[in-house]
């Protein structure tokens, strides 16, 4: 085996390692590459009272807050290759989805850096004013799909309103994300942004610790539940965006071929390991034949292999136990009567390799259709009447997204409407059209809104003001 990269956390601007580390494994070989610290409660504390020290002069001054997200576009442009590199060994997804993640999560800060905030707003002219005040010191905590494009959902809000944040990155993929603490440390005052890393023991230490405001969390739903329940005997405020189980209804009047290659891409873009793809389709068993053809002949055309090789077109899945769950969700419907007109195997016998897999003869009560898969299969459940497919499309404990296909758009939109769903996309899926746009889910699929200007004044409580104000 090779040098093990290190990389420490960033606490008070300093470098910092801990006495312990954790294994951080390549899911395209299934070799440790990486060691990330492990924090301590000691660290913990020390990252929430540096944060919070330096939150009073970081929230004082407005300009010099955009001008530090401005300089952090600057980092992650001159930082690409490494970051990007740094991802791919992490995640396994291709250098070219790595470096479209680094874009994106550039897109983030350069948003909220340009955005106009009117901090203070009249209420009743003259004797009652709204002022935009920051909550404190945030817990930011964030999965391994997207390290950093998720950071930037949090962190870019959160230091614009003027608040200081402690991150805490996947024990999966932590490197990227303390790799970006090291370089943000040039451009941040000292505590403004504190990275530590570890396993679920520091994030649990981190939603219990005094010195949090605010938890922001991204991912499942199991562990969403037990944040809710850390915070609640604190009463902090708290954002949660969980899981999904997105379903797409296809209409009878849509194009199969159009539909089939916008499925395939909102169902398979990060091999489905993406909380908001599409994850269960229902077609109208009049196209059923056509589109679980198109589906499967793009299924079948795709490159899967190692992130760093350029003829990669799907990575890995990230890590072992979600390799082991896709698959076990996967011989389950077989078993029961489902068929792979595409995939459904193993690629190779190292790394976390599946060919992207289409299933089709599959029903409602299979697991596959019931649960989120997370991974690169895709199931399709005919239906002979729209309203059963709502129905059963709505028959979930979730509610991030989901999509409509078809040619009417009076008719897609009323079907949307049918949708208990945060977000319904018409004729495409899991399409994010940038930071402005506000973005949440129903159900168990999350609390709260994250982007634009709702999902800033998420990171902010309104101080109202009552009294003569005029000068």
């Amino acid at each position: 085996m090779g040098e093990v990269t290190r990389i420490p956390m960033t606490i008070g601007g300093q470098a910092v390692d801990a006495g312990s580390a954790l294994d951080v494994v390549n899911p395209a070989t299934e070799a440790v590459w990486a060691a990330a610290p492990a924090a301590s409660a000691g660290d913990v504390d020390h990252a929430f009272a540096t944060a919070a020290e330096a939150q009073v002069a970081w929230a004082h001054d407005d300009a010099a807050r955009r001008k530090a997200l401005r300089a952090i576009v600057d980092v992650l442009a001159q930082n690409m290759p490494e970051l990007a590199a740094l991802l791919t060994a992490e995640c396994g997804k291709t250098l070219h989805d790595s470096e479209l993640e680094i874009q994106g999560t550039a897109a983030w800060f350069a948003y909220f850096a340009d955005l106009e905030v009117a901090w203070r707003e009249v209420i009743d002219a003259g004797s009652v004013t709204g002022v935009r005040r920051p909550l404190g010191v945030v817990a930011a905590i964030t999965p391994w799909n997207f390290p950093l494009a998720l950071a930037s959902w949090k962190l870019a809000p959160a230091l614009r309103a003027g608040n200081t944040v402690v991150l805490k990155p996947s024990p999966y993929t932590p490197m990227a994300t303390l790799r970006l603490g090291q370089l943000l440390a040039d451009v941040l005052p000292a505590g403004v942004l504190n990275v530590i890393s570890g396993g679920d023991d520091v994030g649990i230490e981190m939603t219990l610790h005094p010195g949090a405001a605010k938890v922001s969390f991204t991912g499942s739903v199991e562990a969403g539940k037990a944040v809710a329940a850390a915070v609640a005997p604190d009463l902090k405020r708290l954002t949660l965006e969980l899981g999904g189980n997105d379903p797409a209804i296809v209409l009878d009047d849509a194009d199969p071929l159009a539909t089939a290659q916008g499925l395939f891409n909102g169902g398979f873009y990060n091999n489905g390991q993406v909380c908001g793809a599409v994850k269960r389709v229902y077609v109208p068993e009049s196209l059923y034949p056509a589109v679980a053809g198109e589906l499967a002949r793009i299924a079948d055309s795709k490159v899967v292999g190692d992130g760093t090789d350029p003829a990669s077109e799907l990575g890995p899945v990230q890590n072992a136990a979600q390799f082991d769950r896709v698959q076990r969700l996967l011989n389950a419907a077989l078993a029961d009567g489902a068929k792979a007109v595409a995939g459904g195997q193993r690629v190779g016998d190292r790394g976390y390799f599946l060919r992207p897999t289409v299933l089709t003869e599959v029903h409602a009560g299979q697991a596959i259709v019931e649960e989120e898969q997370f991974g690169p299969v895709l199931p399709l459940v005919p239906y002979t009447d729209v309203a059963d497919a709502l129905r059963q499309a709505n028959d979930t404990k979730f509610g991030l997204g989901a999509s409509v296909w078809g040619a009417n758009r009076g008719r897609l939109e009323e079907v949307a409407l049918g949708i208990e769903a945060g977000t319904v996309w018409f004729n495409n899926h899991a399409v994010n059209n940038g930071p402005h746009v506000p973005f949440g889910g129903r159900k168990w699929s999350g609390i709260g809104i994250e982007n634009g200007l709702e999902g800033l004044n998420s990171f902010t409580h309104l101080q109202v003001l009552y009294g003569d104000l005029a000068d």
